[in-house]
C-alpha cells in the first residue's frame, strides 16, 4: 500500500471533519480554533502515532502543515486533550462512515459488501507488551495487568475499509456485539454477507442477519461439543460449511496488520475512558489513510 504525505492526509481529515462537525461547540467559544481543525489535528496524531505533546511541538514547527490545517497557531496540547474528553463517540462513528462512503463512491460496481467481523487487542501504553511478557516470565511475577484493550470492527473485506467500530476492556465474549455493529455498517452500504469467527457463532446472529438485513451469514459452528445437538443455521454450518466463500474473512487480518504497521498497535492513556477513544481515532485514521 502507498504511503501517504502529511499534507494529502491532513486536507482529507479536514474535508471529512468539517462535514460532520459544526465550526464551533457554541457561540461563546473563543473561535480561536473550529472544531473540524481540531479533530483533523487528533486524526493526524494517530496517523504518525504522536503524543498530545509532540503533536503541539511538530505543528509548531511545520508552517506548510499548519495552512494545510487553516491554522493561524499551534494548539496547545491540553487543548487538544481536553477536545478528545469531549468528543462523542458517535462523531467519530459519523466521520468513520463519511470517509468509508466517500472512498465508496470511487467504486463504480453498486453490490452489497461483504463484511467481516472480528477484533483485536491494542496495547495501552508505549512499552512492548512482549517486553512486559518476557520480563515477568523470567522472573516467575505476575504480570502488572490482566486485562487489554479489545477493538471490534467490521471491514468491507473487498475494499478493506472498517464500516463500524467499538472498543472495550478484554477479555470479553463479543458474541452480542455482532448485531450492534453489523447494524451500524448497514447504515454506512448495505450488505450482502457477513462473515465472522467461532465467538460470535449463534443461532440469534444468523438471525438477525438473515431475516433483518436480509443478507448471508457465515459463522463456523465451533461453540460446544460435537455430540451437543444443535439446529437451524448452526446445524447446516456444521453439515456443509463454505470454506471457499469463508476464505474471504482473512482479509480482516490484513487491516489489522495494515493498522499496526503502517499507523500503531497502542491505544495510549490513563484512563480506560482516553484509551476507548485513542482505539475509535485509530479506525478513523485508517480510513482516511485510504482516501
Amino acid at each position: 500500500m502507498a504511503e501517504v504525505g502529511l499534507l494529502p492526509f491532513a486536507r482529507v481529515a479536514l474535508e471529512v471533519a468539517t462535514a460532520v462537525l459544526p465550526p464551533y461547540r457554541s457561540r461563546y467559544s473563543k473561535h480561536q480554533f473550529t472544531q473540524p481543525q481540531l479533530l483533523a489535528v487528533l486524526c493526524l496524531m494517530r496517523y504518525e502515532d504522536w503524543t498530545f505533546r509532540e503533536t503541539e511541538v511538530r505543528l509548531r514547527e511545520h508552517g506548510e502543515l499548519r495552512r494545510a490545517l487553516g491554522l493561524r497557531a499551534a494548539p496547545d496540547y491540553t487543548t487538544l486533550y481536553r477536545f478528545l474528553q469531549r468528543l462523542d463517540e458517535n462523531i467519530i462513528d459519523e466521520a468513520l462512515g463519511e470517509a468509508a462512503r466517500r472512498l465508496g463512491t470511487r467504486d463504480r460496481r453498486r453490490r452489497r459488501a461483504r463484511v467481516a467481523v472480528d477484533a483485536t487487542g491494542l496495547a495501552q501504553g508505549a512499552v512492548s507488551t512482549f517486553f512486559v511478557r518476557r520480563m515477568y516470565h523470567h522472573t516467575q511475577q505476575p504480570l502488572p495487568w490482566r486485562h487489554w484493550l479489545k477493538w471490534l470492527v467490521t471491514v468491507d473485506v473487498d475494499r478493506q475499509l472498517i464500516l463500524s467500530q467499538g472498543a472495550r476492556p478484554g477479555p470479553w465474549n463479543d458474541c452480542a456485539r455482532l448485531r450492534p455493529l453489523v447494524e451500524a455498517a448497514q447504515h454506512v452500504t448495505p450488505i450482502g454477507l457477513v462473515l465472522a469467527d467461532a465467538e460470535f457463532d449463534s443461532e440469534r446472529n444468523h438471525t438477525y442477519v438473515r431475516q433483518q438485513l436480509r443478507a448471508r451469514s457465515i459463522i463456523p459452528a465451533k461453540r460446544g461439543k460435537k455430540t451437543w445437538r444443535i439446529h437451524g443455521v448452526r446445524a447446516e454450518m456444521r453439515r456443509a460449511f463454505p470454506r471457499r466463500q469463508y476464505a474471504r474473512r482473512a482479509l480482516v487480518e490484513t487491516v489489522f496488520s495494515t493498522v499496526k504497521r503502517k499507523l500503531s498497535a497502542r491505544a495510549p492513556g490513563r484512563t480506560l475512558f482516553m484509551q476507548l477513544r485513542q482505539a475509535l481515532l485509530l479506525g478513523l485514521a485508517y480510513n482516511l489513510y485510504r482516501l
